[in-house]
């Protein structure tokens, strides 16, 4: 007859009522094969099965209950993401469009001498390819001149100013001075890792609509490709500084499937075999149970697995309404959303202070009171999908913003 075999204390069992306690059950076989003069081997298998049931009685309640997550540690970022490169080829750390405290932190990490003598490459979002050539020689330290120079920014695929402000141009410079105190073979290089776009050959919106749905030219599926051929390639290291849904594991768009119609460029890169990029997620936002997370000094890294960080869904750090799609295309209602936490998402964040601090960086009044650039604005976002019902025309906004600042 078969009895099933439960932990002492469950209580799913109650002594008299067809319970097996293992533990009472083996030191009563080893009592009685000592009594009757059992064999050596069976008193030897006997006591070996009493060990063994009170091991697992004394593990059952640790056994019962799942771990739980620890708060995050904050750790100094700098020092971080230089140790991270030591077993990871690509760092990607998200970018919060605009952040000024973010880009004060960024150019701290490539201005630290530890940097250049670790990193090779910085892949940036912010920058034409077309231009790559023209960007190799800025940084090598020669002579470009500044209307030829900002063609590498203002031409992306991005019809708006979004990269127009001091702070993504001041990278590039950055990268020039770090140049010029290094010998030509510790030179960083600067990726460009937006499709080569040519705004001349563009004139209507079905043109600019090419730029996202070609797969050769796609925002992800292009920078991804420059860093398997220039970095990984090339057995070089890179950081790559791109907004954070460029860098998502699974995205949010396709409910977390792995996808093509939703390739990242970090679940592109990581298809090659043996390879891991590390991830990092800019946020302003630490949740109520990370207790400590008010006291944390800005900017700090924390890395999320098995963390109360890493233990809330994504879109705790990314609360923003966003469609979601099936592989088919098929549109997917809300409660068949799924959910996934942040530590498969992402491998850090990158705490850049409350949003009290936060500042952003604002076009320059004399862009505003630039004919031409003002023109070519009105041109390129023309090109762009008419904007929901309620949501303000792209470029009367800017006109409203340069108002507000050519009288200052």
């Amino acid at each position: 007859m078969c009895r099933k075999s439960t932990f002492s204390g469950s209580n799913d069992s109650h002594p008299g009522e067809g319970s097996f306690d293992v533990k009472e059950e083996s030191l009563s076989l080893s009592r009685r094969s000592e009594s009757n003069g059992g064999g050596a081997t069976q008193i030897r298998t006997a006591r070996f099965l009493a060990r063994f049931a009170a091991v697992l009685v004394a593990a059952a309640p640790t056994l019962a209950q799942p771990t739980q997550p620890s708060p995050a540690a904050p750790i100094e970022p700098i020092a971080a993401i230089l140790d991270a490169f030591k077993t990871h080829r690509v760092v990607a750390l998200g970018e919060d469009h605009g952040n000024e405290q973010q880009h004060a932190f960024i150019r701290a990490l490539i201005k630290d001498p530890r940097f250049a003598a670790t990193v090779d490459d910085i892949v940036v979002e912010f920058g034409n390819a077309r231009y790559q050539d023209l960007i190799d020689r800025f940084v090598r330290g020669e002579a470009v001149l500044d209307n030829t120079l900002r063609q590498v920014w203002q031409d992306t695929t991005q019809p708006h100013e979004v990269w127009d402000t001091p702070i993504y141009e001041a990278i590039y410079r950055d990268v020039r001075t770090i140049n010029a105190s290094l010998p030509r073979a510790q030179h960083l290089r600067v990726l460009l890792g937006d499709p080569p776009i040519d705004w001349d050959r563009l004139r209507t919106r079905d043109d600019l609509q090419r730029w996202s749905v070609d797969a050769s030219m796609e925002r992800s599926r292009y920078p991804a490709n420059v860093i398997r051929r220039e970095v990984l390639a090339k057995q070089r290291r890179a950081l790559v500084i791109y907004g954070g849904l460029h860098l998502q594991r699974r995205h949010l768009a396709s409910n977390f499937e792995v996808s093509d119609r939703k390739p990242t460029i970090v679940s592109l890169v990581e298809m090659l075999p043996d390879t891991k990029a590390f991830t990092i997620w800019p946020t302003t936002t630490l949740p109520d149970r990370q207790v400590d997370g008010r006291s944390w000094k800005a900017p700090s890294l924390a890395l999320l697995r098995g963390t109360i960080l890493g233990a809330e869904d994504f879109t705790f750090y990314y609360p923003f309404e966003m469609p979601r799609s099936a592989p088919n295309g098929r549109r997917i209602a809300r409660e068949q959303w799924r959910t996934l936490r942040m530590e498969d998402q992402f491998d850090a964040v990158l705490y850049l202070g409350p949003p009290s601090d936060t500042t952003v960086a604002r076009l320059p009044p004399s862009l505003c009171l630039d004919a031409a650039y003002m023109k070519m604005r009105q041109r390129r976002m023309a090109l762009m999908p008419e904007p929901p019902p309620g949501f303000p025309d792209p470029f009367e906004s800017l006109q409203r913003y340069c108002a507000t600042v050519a009288t200052r």
